[in-house]
């Protein structure tokens, strides 16, 4: 059945982020299986709130839902796509509602499942490491799942490649090696299936998720697969046109032109001299923005030379 997704929160369709979450934290608060014992409807309910909240407060989801309506958004995306990146667990923590109940509403942890993790910070020596809780109950469901915050540089994101990571496992250290894929961005979590805590029950382990996190640059500011950098020119060379080197990422040096008259701020494109795209095919741009260079000593005839060009009008 189609199913309008700002009428079950109670929201307009202009309706703020902050004020969907607030309808979602209100309604979840009314229909928590821990607060309904027992109550199918509210159970129901409560399915169907978590689903409408894990779309609106998706940008992405929000707009294709406004853009194909509940059935042609139903086609785009699975029950585990919707609730893909939620904030649902955090929520609900921070209200003191407990319990894996998404595990147990859609498929009792397996791959449908939605599986919550506490706020410990991480521990010790092992970088940001975040340990789940137990589930609600119900049929054996797996074991939870864990999540790495794996930093990687900007050089690691245009080669990809093998990184080592090391976490703990109950009382013993674990190491797996991670391929970090090519162009990956900040955020972005690589699932490593059977590698999480094992399940009291006997059902399979859980996953780790590494959850990428990429270092900021000391030369090159990022924005999708594209890069941006910086060089520094003389006004004589911008004012006459010249040639400067520009590093690229790989470690290349290119001959950039720059134009007669070049303005402060003006960005030249290097195509394809970016990073590879995420799970696509070539490569971003590199953008060059140019700087004016103003010296702060002047010896005597540059002073006399400059006094000059001022009379003339620069």
């Amino acid at each position: 059945m189609a199913k309008d997704y700002y009428k079950v929160l109670g929201v307009d369709k202009s309706a703020s982020a902050e004020e969907i979450k607030k309808a979602y934290r209100k309604l979840a608060l009314k229909y928590h299986p821990d607060r309904n014992k027992g109550d199918k409807e509210a159970e129901d309910k409560f399915k169907e709130i978590n689903e409408a909240y894990a779309v609106l407060s998706d940008p992405k989801k929000k707009k294709e839902f406004d853009t194909y309506g509940s059935s042609g958004f139903k086609q785009r995306y699975s029950q585990e796509d919707i609730f893909q990146g939620s904030d649902i667990n955090d929520i609900l923590r921070g209200m003191g509602l407990g319990g894996d109940a998404f595990s147990q509403f859609f498929g009792g942890g397996g791959r449908g499942g939605f599986r919550t993790y506490t706020t410990g910070g991480p521990h010790q020596g092992f970088g940001g490491f975040q340990q789940p809780f137990g589930g609600m109950g119900g049929a054996p469901a797996k074991g939870a799942d864990l999540v790495y915050e794996l930093p990687v540089t900007l050089e690691e994101v245009f080669s990809g490649g093998d990184k080592m990571v090391s976490y703990r496992l109950g009382q013993r250290t674990e190491r797996v090696t991670v391929k970090v894929p090519p162009g990956i961005e900040s955020g972005k979590k690589l699932r490593l299936g059977g590698k999480g805590e094992p399940s009291p029950m006997g059902a399979p382990a859980g996953d780790l998720l590494i959850k990428i996190n990429v270092l900021d640059h000391p030369q090159f500011k990022r924005e999708g697969a594209d890069l941006e950098t910086t060089v520094t020119v003389p006004f004589s060379q911008a004012a006459l046109g010249t040639s400067v080197e520009v590093a690229t990422i790989e470690g290349k040096n290119l001959t950039v032109k720059l134009p007669k008259g070049t303005q402060p701020g003006a960005r030249l494109r290097l195509k394809g001299q970016g990073l590879p795209k995420f799970k696509g095919s070539g490569r971003g741009d590199l953008f060059v923005r140019v700087a004016l260079e103003v010296p702060k000593r002047l010896s005597k005839e540059q002073k006399e030379l400059l006094e000059k060009l001022a009379e003339e009008g620069l």
